[in-house]
């Protein structure tokens, strides 16, 4: 079973990192101004900006 990728406001982060804002067209068109919250295992997510959106782990190479 793998882990979840997208989250909800009110999940819990499975890992510390970045998180940012993710929409329905956010790989196509992006999100102007997206928000980047940066959690530690176990903190709980904060409310979107937009009820379509979900949270999203930011990877940075």
């Amino acid at each position: 079973m793998g882990e979840w990728s997208q989250f909800r406001q009110g999940d819990r982060a499975p890992n510390d990192g970045e998180y940012m804002e993710v929409g329905e067209d956010a790989f196509h068109t992006g999100i102007n101004n997206p928000q980047i919250i940066t959690l530690k295992k176990g903190d709980e997510f904060p409310a979107l900006t937009n009820h379509n959106r979900k949270w999203k782990k930011v990877f940075r190479g």
